[in-house]
């Protein structure tokens, strides 16, 4: 609960792969239902590939679909963002970029993100630091230090199966819930109960 309990925290994840299945979307969910359970939240997914012609409707929001609508609202009220791009052309989508093109310039300041990726190899790893990062420090975001990259070995069949990846996410929930719980101003004792995953081979 929000530290005034007036309603869950809410979790929410962005896939802006432009296919389903995706991925990234199954990256994107694994890691937001991830932090929503370690939040004591809600966990929220939006997938940008069903909301491409309503978001190509028009250059100003104003133009846009009801349900492009809807998303970038929910975005912009989430406690938590989770948001993951396949890499296209060593960088995030275009399907991404004109997502987040209609975001209100401070309608995500101080709001905690966490950047994820996918590729075809660690090749594309950089994408996260070099493009991500950038795109949300404009917003003035909160980018948790730890970003998670996901090569195609890293999935079975659009699920995550690979228990390096599952504890670098693990990893990176146990190191960032103390500054969850002191931004979002949450009862000291969530990030107290957050379990301690021993530290892996490849830290």
């Amino acid at each position: 609960m929000a530290a005034d309990g007036a309603r869950p925290l809410t979790v929410v994840g962005v896939s802006g792969s432009p296919t389903r299945p995706s991925r990234t979307t199954a990256l994107v969910e694994h890691v937001t239902d991830v932090f929503a359970s370690e939040l004591g939240g809600e966990a929220v997914l939006i997938e940008l590939a069903p909301l491409l012609t309503d978001l190509g409707a028009g250059p100003y929001r104003s133009d846009l679909g009801p349900a492009a609508i809807g998303a970038l609202e929910t975005v912009e009220r989430a406690d938590v963002l989770v948001v993951g791009s396949p890499a296209y052309r060593a960088t995030y989508t275009g399907l991404f970029k004109l997502f987040f093109d209609h975001i209100g310039q401070y309608a995500l300041t101080d709001t905690p993100i966490v950047l994820t990726a996918t590729g075809g190899s660690d090749r594309h790893a950089l994408l996260v630091e070099h493009q991500m990062r950038p795109l949300f420090g404009f917003f003035q975001s909160l980018t948790l230090p730890l970003g998670i990259f996901a090569n195609e070995g890293d999935f079975t069949d659009y699920r995550v199966d690979s228990a390096e990846l599952s504890g670098r996410i693990e990893q990176t929930v146990t190191r960032t819930m103390p500054l969850l719980a002191s931004h979002l101003r949450l009862d000291p004792r969530i990030a107290a109960a957050a379990p301690e995953f021993a530290r892996p081979d490849w830290a």
